[in-house]
């Protein structure tokens, strides 16, 4: 059975961009990693049935956002439906940037906007525990991701595992059990498409609209080469 990826961004072209991401990182196609969007339709009945784990991307919603839209609970539901089934080992599934905040918050961790990380690189430690861990055993402890993002964690949630850190924000990645994994920063991102996507955002609040072409030049300039590959393991181990 094949993977997919969890549309959570109202922004069809921006979505379609970071299928386009996770799918180039991963390695896998079409067939074999599915596009499904929560924004236009409800997380399926059978989708545990359907899907051997899932992928979820970012999105301009905020957990700590103090008025959610009707689209954006119902996405939240929907993702607390699939990380509780990853948590519980009945799926696999990888939450990315704003997923971490909602599947933290499930948990009974705290977010709050005391964390965010401006949009561009950002550095990332690994921590002892991620030595051992099936998606993180071969990254180097120490390298460069994308991210952009205006809350965050300073403490793991109950009963989390953190595998990455840095000063900004300490909770980068985190593991629950065996097959729930949430990075707070994009490990499907690479320079070009993420400076694409930036401009999907340019007025979200992300960064000043007019420090764009400033940011895209810091962001081609730095390699970032490593957050793919736990991509590449967790479609080894869950794929």
């Amino acid at each position: 059975m094949p993977l997919v990826y969890l549309c959570v961004r109202p922004q069809r072209e921006a979505a379609r961009a970071e299928y386009a991401s996770f799918r180039a990182e991963s390695g896998l196609t079409e067939t074999s990693l599915h596009f499904h969007d929560l924004t236009h339709e409800p997380l399926p009945a059978d989708a545990l049935d359907r899907w051997t784990g899932f992928l979820v991307g970012g999105s301009p919603f905020n957990v700590t956002d103090t008025a959610r839209s009707e689209i954006q609970r119902r996405v939240e539901a929907d993702l607390e439906v699939v990380a509780a089934a990853a948590a519980a080992a009945n799926t696999a599934a990888l939450f990315t940037c704003y997923g971490i905040g909602v599947v933290t918050r499930m948990l009974g961790g705290e977010v709050s906007r005391d964390f965010p990380e401006p949009t561009g690189p950002t550095p990332v430690r690994l921590t002892g525990a991620a030595v051992g861990d099936p998606i993180t055993a071969d990254l180097p402890a120490h390298f460069v991701a994308l991210s952009a993002h205006k809350e965050g964690s300073g403490a793991v949630p109950p009963g989390a595992l953190l595998l990455a850190t840095n000063p900004v924000c300490p909770v980068q990645a985190y593991r629950v059990g065996d097959r729930l994994y949430a990075t707070q920063f994009h490990p499907e991102s690479t320079p070009l498409p993420f400076t694409q996507r930036m401009a999907f955002y340019r007025d979200g609040g992300y960064f000043d609209a007019e420090d764009y072409d400033e940011i895209s030049a810091r962001v081609l300039a730095t390699p970032v080469t490593e957050p793919g590959r736990m991509l590449r393991a967790f479609v080894r181990a869950w794929g």
